[in-house]
């Protein structure tokens, strides 16, 4: 998935993608390579007349000013699909640049952007530097110097910041009044150079009034974090590709454990790079600031961090000079050093969330889908009139509290339906029912269940009455479940179960578990297993409790001897429960991917601990509270975009498996970062009831289980390399 969402935005990409795989050949990228060595040398490439023509220069100018009149969105969908090419030239400068006129007011506007939108004109901007500014009338006198301008050496128009007695301002000064000194690049691909003043005049209607620092920056971080997800995206495939195809000890080194888990992560931070700079087009006024900032810790780092990794799946071939991998390098280490240190950004995000800056993630629906809005709120209207089980029967018997199931104990609502009814359930004020396990064993008794049984357990759960336990794991067992070696043996008129299952959450509070155990031996692992409904008062079932490391006792070791099950209760055909538990599984994963594990370890709590702790943050201490924000925030942003991805229709790809990786850490994340801010007062016990240093010391230990259960995060990169990647799949034991 890229930047962009829409079917729109994915044939804007495509189209620039294929012109872009004609236009600009790997020998043209090297031809760029060889100017830029000798600095001063640096000229428009021989495609910048037909990126011009293809509009791509202008796709976030408006109409009136000769662009095609959309946003920056658009804008970055066409960076990030030139710069997984590495393209050189001066195009993102001249974006950057059109953008920030763009952001002003005033008469620059019509004098310059029909020029930076058609080609005839190039742009660069200074993010920095030290040029100050004599007030002439209207007008300014400038000297000084901006040391390092992306793009400058071929610009026409440079935009920089002036330091005069009443702040800063920005002007778009012709490059012609400058003294600009090309410098020799560490990208090679495009060309950096120092622009210096001595007395030069900037007209009044070159003053580029109503544009501040902050805006110029939050465009900078879009533009630029854009340009680092092309070059993130590049790594990422090119790294998958050649571990599929290159053998070390007899096999595709993308088979290899370490191999895979490195370029899963890589996938990671590429979408996280991705969600939070689409987020960042989208956000507005104080949000906005909020957004761009942690794109602009996100983008950067994800694309060093990707061709790194790259360098190193390729091994000896990626570090030398004719391979590619070190032009995407190069220029992702260019990118974070225009922008700023990630340190700085991380800064700026921590002061805008302890200062109360957050982002909402709201879904704009279409004005059409008020009458089913209202609809639903009418429904919900007489529900909420309810009280205690009466209210959560009428919920469950209205299909609100697993919408998107089939009727009658769903709606079988839509994606969009499903929205309008979570947001209207919120709205009204009803809890809906709290039905834990209830919550996987649903979605397969509704494909795999009888009639009869369907009758008998989905009403109850679905209105949190009937509590259930997972008899999955067994102790040699565990993410490896189709080992499993719990027995079933067929008797008259069922089957008597025999093992032990551990790990099971509630089991001491669960009146029925499904199960999964053996029911023929010499069929293949995955074959052979039958799935079960087993009453856990029926005699021979033991449960006995396990201690957590939290000192509670969630968990169970549950052993079955000769436990008959019934014929009536086996879900699904006999020998062919993998595929059922498979359906659990799945929703499992969905179930525990989401918010914080109900540990309460969360951002908003954090922040909240900050402000109680009566002094300032260390400069470390703000770091590490910017990591877990910006976490939060592209969890967020990832989740959003499923959302949205599935209400067009479509399936959220990497996104949503990304998101549930993501979420199963960033709980443990947020506690280590309390715990580091509470010092001597974490030695306290692991007790909420201890005040702040107890709450989270006990979250600090709760929250480990979540990289274990639902799969275990290293499995979680496995899938998402194998599915999402093609990497190899791990070879058969003995093979």
């Amino acid at each position: 998935m890229a930047i962009g969402l829409s079917e729109e935005h994915e044939a804007l990409r495509e189209s620039v993608t294929g012109w872009a795989e004609r236009a600009v050949p790997a020998d043209l990228v090297r031809g760029a390579v060889g100017v830029l060595a000798a600095p001063g040398t640096e000229e428009r490439p021989a495609f910048w007349p037909a990126l011009a023509d293809q509009g791509l220069l202008g796709l976030h100018i408006p109409e009136e000013y000769g662009g095609s009149g959309y946003g920056l969105l658009e804008a970055a969908v066409a960076i990030e699909a030139l710069s997984e090419r590495v393209a050189p030239g001066p195009m993102v400068p001249t974006v950057l640049a059109s953008a920030a006129i763009a952001a002003s007011e005033g008469k620059a506007r019509a004098d310059l952007l029909p020029g930076l939108a058609d080609g005839s004109l190039t742009g660069a901007v200074a993010l920095d530097g030290e040029i100050t500014g004599v007030r002439d009338g209207d007008a300014l006198t400038i000297s000084g110097t901006a040391a390092y301008v992306l793009g400058a050496a071929v610009a026409d128009v440079l935009i920089l910041p002036v330091s005069t007695g009443t702040g800063e301002e920005w002007v778009a000064i012709d490059a012609a009044q400058a003294t600009v000194t090309a410098v020799k690049p560490l990208d090679l691909t495009r060309g950096v150079a120092k622009v210096e003043f001595d007395g030069a005049r900037v007209p009044a209607e070159r003053v580029l009034t109503g544009l501040t620092g902050a805006e110029v920056r939050n465009v900078a971080a879009i533009v630029l974090g854009a340009d680092a997800a092309g070059v993130a995206a590049w790594c990422v495939a090119a790294a998958a590709d050649y571990a599929k195809v290159r053998v070390q000890f007899g096999r595709p080194i993308g088979q290899f454990q370490g191999i895979k888990h490195k370029i899963s992560r890589m996938l990671v931070a590429l979408e996280q790079a991705r969600a939070t700079v689409w987020d960042a087009t989208r956000a507005e006024g104080a949000e906005r600031d909020y957004a761009a900032a942690i794109a602009a810790v996100m983008a950067p780092d994800a694309a060093v961090q990707c061709a790194k990794d790259a360098i190193q799946t390729f091994g000896g071939i990626g570090y030398t000079f004719e391979h590619d991998a070190h032009l995407y390098y190069r220029r992702a280490l260019t990118i974070r050093a225009l922008l700023g240190s990630s340190s700085e950004w991380s800064d700026r995000v921590a002061a805008l969330a302890l200062g109360g800056a957050g982002r909402e993630m709201e879904i704009d629906l279409p004005e059409e889908s008020e009458p089913l809005r209202e609809a639903i709120r009418a429904e919900l209207a007489e529900i909420a009139a309810l009280e205690g089980a009466e209210q959560k029967r009428a919920l469950a018997k209205a299909g609100f509290v697993m919408p998107h199931l089939p009727k009658p104990w769903g709606r079988a609502a839509s994606p969009l339906e499903q929205v309008l009814i979570h947001q209207e359930v919120r709205a009204a004020r009803i809890k809906p029912p709290q039905m834990i396990i209830g919550a996987w064993v649903v979605p397969s008794l509704v494909t795999y269940g009888t009639p009869e049984q369907q009758e008998r357990f989905l009403p109850p759960t679905l209105s949190g009455e009937l509590i259930w336990c997972q008899l999955f794991s067994e102790p040699g067992a565990g993410s490896d479940l189709a080992s499993l070696q719990m027995k079933a043996e067929r008797v008259e008129g069922g089957w008597k179960l025999n093992g032990q299952k551990i790990w099971t959450s509630v089991a001491h509070v669960a009146e029925w578990a499904i199960c999964i155990a053996r029911s023929d031996p010499s069929k293949p692992k995955h074959d052979g297993i039958t799935y079960f409904l087993v009453n856990m008062k029926a005699p021979g079932v033991t449960v006995r409790p396990l201690t957590e490391m939290t000192g509670e006792n969630l968990f169970n070791e549950v052993f079955l001897d000769d436990v008959f099950v019934p014929d009536d209760m086996v879900v699904g055909e006999v020998d062919e429960g993998w595929r059922v538990a498979r359906n659990t599984l799945s929703n499992e994963r969905v179930s525990l991917s989401s918010g914080s594990g109900g540990t309460g370890a969360s951002v908003p709590d954090l922040l909240g601990l900050a402000g109680r702790l009566g002094r300032e943050l260390t400069a470390a201490e703000r770091q590490d509270l910017a990591r877990v924000v910006c976490e939060s925030h592209s969890i967020n942003a990832l989740s959003l975009r499923v959302t949205l991805k599935q209400l067009a229709g479509s399936e959220p790809g990497a996104d949503a498996s990304v998101r549930k990786l993501l979420s199963t850490s960033h709980a443990q994340h947020v506690s280590e970062v309390a715990i580091s801010l509470l010092g001597t007062a974490a030695v306290t016990a692991a007790d909420w009831k201890l005040g702040d240093a107890g709450y989270w010391n006990r979250a600090v230990l709760a929250t480990r289980a979540m990289t274990i259960y639902g799969g275990t995060t290293e499995v979680q990169l496995n899938i998402v390399a194998e599915r999402m990647l093609g990497l190899p799949r791990d070879p058969e034991p003995g093979k």
